[in-house]
């Protein structure tokens, strides 16, 4: 079958058309070619086989734009070694993709356990139903003793005076697909509890030094991102001109006016992911009455901020893809209450991660031209649903990837 068309009781397309009751798709080699009416495309390609999901509501598929599935995952949940590395790193992927995740940003920071390179990444996904941008990165962890690692230098260590090299900031600028978290300001917690790393949140650039790294990148055309929490290590990111801030836990209003201004884009973490308590629904809610294009995110695999009032989590067990609808929910609820339009919500986790990962043109929005990646569930992802069982079919440029019967 070349083409189909595609009924559901509602199709949220993210895109300007909004939300259209008794809605249609035609998709056709992958991707949207029209969206509109029930009655109006049945008439027109009467001749189309139809697929028939009009008790549910067609949505596009999340994306999950900061993710660390493939790396830091496999060594943390699984006795992996690096012969079945990749075998854990699979099942990871077909877990967010059974949550309704067809896109990631996925980092790849150097591991002291995983002597690979971004094209063993690359390679190991490849033919997997599922587009994963890379971001390679520089990080510091903040144990007792700072340890720092480069996607380029796999597992072997460097030194604080080899982040700054711009040979090795090249290196690293050239394999990135998109401005994830390719420079940590701060040293991360990263994946551990808080009692391992004392020294998580310290700054580890100068403003001189975080400044030649950024022009490094865009001298390269490109765009950088950083992993960034605290209003100085934020103060820092503006002045050096970093284009995407994941995470900025702890940012202060006047900062938010000026991440507004700078048009900036934020990556929020509800979970966790620094030193300092993750974004809360209503700052959240700032960002998006500043206009900041806002995504939210996993950062997956984390243990999630115990501190968190609108985190429903009562241990640190670390949680994965699945929890994406879960953690942003309450902060899509409260959109909602102030009168945002469920496209605008939603946008959170489909068109805004998609621009983030500069694949806008591609999908997050149902219209025509772009990727048919949707999915068919019992409400609005994150809004309506948090469960992942009820998002009943997954499908990844018009191919049905997921099929959850009943």
């Amino acid at each position: 079958m070349t083409g189909y068309l595609v009924r559901g009781k509602k199709i949220v397309t993210v895109s300007q058309v909004g939300t259209i009751t008794d809605g249609a798709m035609i998709i056709e080699n992958g991707k949207i070619t029209a969206v509109d009416k029930w009655e109006n495309l049945r008439e027109q390609y009467s001749y189309i086989p139809v697929i028939d999901y009009s008790q549910y509501v067609i949505t596009p598929s999340l994306v999950d734009c900061h993710t660390h599935l493939l790396e830091f995952a496999p060594t943390s949940l699984y006795p992996v070694t690096s012969e079945t590395h990749f075998l854990a790193g699979k099942s990871i992927i077909f877990l967010a993709l059974s949550s309704g995740i067809t896109a990631l940003g996925e980092q790849i920071c150097g591991h002291p356990l995983c002597n690979f390179s971004i094209e063993d990444y690359r390679k190991a996904v490849q033919d997997l139903p599922i587009d994963i941008s890379f971001a390679p990165t520089s990080i510091s962890i903040g144990f007792d003793i700072l340890a720092h690692f480069t996607s380029i230098t796999k597992s072997q260590s460097v030194t604080k005076r080899e982040l700054i090299e711009a040979n090795l900031v090249g290196k690293i600028a050239r394999e990135s697909d998109y401005p994830g978290e390719n420079i940590f300001i701060n040293a991360t917690p990263a994946n551990f509890t808080q009692e391992v790393v004392p020294r998580a949140g310290e700054i580890i650039y100068s403003l001189k030094e975080l400044k030649q790294i950024t022009e490094v990148y865009h001298q390269l055309g490109a765009q950088i991102g950083a992993h960034v929490a605290g209003e100085e290590g934020i103060e820092m990111a503006l002045e050096a001109g970093i284009d995407v801030f994941h995470h900025a836990h702890g940012i202060s209003n006047e900062q938010i006016e000026k991440v507004s201004s700078k048009g900036v884009k934020i990556v929020a973490t509800p979970m966790g992911g620094t030193h300092l308590r993750p974004n809360s629904p209503e700052e959240i809610l700032q960002f998006v009455e500043k206009n900041i294009l806002v995504s939210i995110a996993t950062d997956a695999y984390l243990p999630p901020y115990l501190g968190a009032s609108w985190l429903p989590f009562n241990n640190q067990s670390l949680k994965g893809p699945d929890v994406l609808m879960l953690i942003a929910h309450p902060a899509m609820q409260l959109l909602k209450k102030h009168n945002y339009d469920e496209n605008k919500i939603l946008a959170l986790l489909t068109a805004n991660p998609a621009n983030v990962l500069g694949k806008e043109h591609r999908f997050g929005r149902l219209e025509q031209g772009l990727d048919a990646n949707f999915l068919v569930a019992e409400g609005i992802p994150g809004l309506e649903i948090t469960e992942v069982e009820k998002i009943k079919k997954v499908f990844y440029l018009g191919k049905k990837v997921i099929d959850r019967k009943g």
